[in-house]
């Protein structure tokens, strides 16, 4: 199934106050026509009122949000001509399948004729084209997502939004529909702008992630760079797991207890202290002596801890307390693992080795 032509989407100073609190805080962005951009972040941080403000439900108090250079700040939601995905998927129970993603087909004047087309074509490319007649309550919740995502594209939108769609599901069918989104959206030349809290499944589906924090935008980049090159203590600290160690900069030079720390990543001035972040799955077991181009993090093995698809190693280092350690559970990754009590070397690569402020400037 193709679309019209995606169109691109630009954010220039847009605030929203309720109150005292600034749900939106002069946030600008610029999001490229058929990118599939997540807005990721904590409950409360203005993910959502950033999707209702480009959806038209949600007034800002200041700014312009542009679609293919059209400003749209005053234009009501429903002459916007998105498609929209909710978290509750707002789906009508007493229509059949095909009935509910014939819907806005319908509500545009759409003949009957074409009402059945389009909406059969729409079923299809969600792998559905089978459940035309099946009432909304005889479906999955896997199911009714794929209803909800059909009937958004079903009138070839130039831009999707998509508010926590997923969320709903139980673990595996959720991994297994973002693999199944992001394939659909390859098949789609629609813009995409995607809500979720949760940091695995936005670097899964995304192009490029915006994380959120207070009203404003701290870091967008590709899922990789965010990653790895987080640039603030928050979005270290949010994306991935890790743990985080208070260290001094000076001259753009990082110590900790006085030995410089060696990294390859340029060090990122910010107001505050800083610190270095460790991710258990970049540590490397080193079972002779660590190269002296890394970062020496040896310690002691305090725990083992078995978690089916890897190992989690906890080990005491004595200047930086407990820090993590992950390798596979494969017998590759046991093979030479030291027991509980007993010393390990632990290396931290310089391209592995991050520092970030604990805040921007």
């Amino acid at each position: 199934m193709s679309s019209s032509k995606s169109l691109p989407i630009d954010i220039s100073n847009l605030s929203k106050s309720y109150g005292l609190v600034k749900a939106l805080d002069d946030v600008s962005l610029n999001i490229s026509a058929g990118e599939f951009l997540t807005l990721l972040g904590p409950s409360g941080s203005g993910k959502t009122t950033l999707l209702m403000a480009l959806a038209g439900f949600v007034r800002p108090n200041s700014g312009s949000i542009q679609f293919g250079g059209q400003e749209v700040i005053a234009t009501p939601p429903h002459e916007r001509g998105l498609g929209m995905v909710f978290q509750s998927y707002a789906l009508f129970p007493f229509m059949t399948v095909a009935e509910n993603v014939a819907y806005p087909l319908k509500v545009r004047g759409v003949s009957k004729s074409d009402q059945k087309i389009r909406a059969e074509r729409a079923l299809e490319t969600v792998q559905l084209g089978e459940y035309g007649d099946r009432r909304i309550t005889q479906l999955s919740g896997g199911q009714r997502q794929r209803v909800a995502l059909a009937r958004a594209m079903v009138f070839e939108p130039q831009i999707i939004l998509m508010d926590e769609p997923l969320s709903a599901l139980d673990k595996k069918l959720r991994e297994h529909m973002q693999i199944e989104l992001k394939a659909l959206h390859q098949k789609l030349d629609a813009t995409v702008v995607y809500v979720t809290h949760d940091q695995r499944e936005a670097l899964t589906m995304s192009d490029r992630i915006a994380v959120v924090n207070h009203g404003r935008i701290e870091q967008i980049d590709t899922p990789e760079k965010l990653y790895r090159q987080p640039k603030s203590f928050f979005v270290a600290d949010f994306i991935g797991e890790s743990v985080s160690v208070p260290i001094d900069v000076e001259n753009n030079s990082a110590k900790l207890n006085g030995r410089k720390i060696i990294s390859n990543q340029s060090i990122i001035q910010g107001s505050g202290k800083h610190h270095l972040i460790i991710r258990p799955e970049l540590l490397e077991v080193i079972s002779g002596a660590i190269p002296k181009k890394s970062n020496d993090l040896s310690g002691k093995v305090h725990d083992i801890i078995y978690q089916g698809d890897s190992v989690l190693v906890i080990v005491q280092n004595k200047k930086l307390g407990l820090i993590n350690v992950r390798v596979p559970a494969n017998r590759a990754g046991q093979t030479g693992l030291p027991s509980r009590g007993e010393k390990i070397g632990l290396a931290l690569h310089p391209e592995d080795t991050i520092i970030v402020p604990e805040h921007l400037l």
